[in-house]
């Protein structure tokens, strides 16, 4: 028996069960988490997720706390913009 799996991916393992919609979202939540992000503190792609918003780096072994599916957030990105904004209007 051969499985089709390409529309929707890790998800293809429900089946027909669930719909559409919510396999998608699952599918882009679980892509999301299981990928390698680049580490900030040693610049390699080795940051894995060890647990929800705790993210390991295999290559150097620092602990980033950060979002539950991604290492940074949208929230959080926004905040270092506004702190660099800050600090580069008092170095002038």
């Amino acid at each position: 028996m051969f499985s089709h799996t390409k529309k929707v991916g890790p998800t293809g393992r429900f089946g027909a069960r669930y719909g559409l919609k919510i396999r998608v979202r699952v599918r882009d939540v679980e892509i999301k988490a299981k990928k390698k992000y680049k580490c900030p503190v040693c610049g390699f792609p080795k940051l894995k997720r060890a647990s929800t918003s705790i993210w390991v780096c295999g290559k150097c072994g620092a602990k980033i706390a950060g979002g539950a599916y991604t290492p940074e957030t949208g929230a959080g990105k926004a905040v270092m913009k506004a702190i660099r904004r800050i600090v580069e209007r008092k170095e002038e």
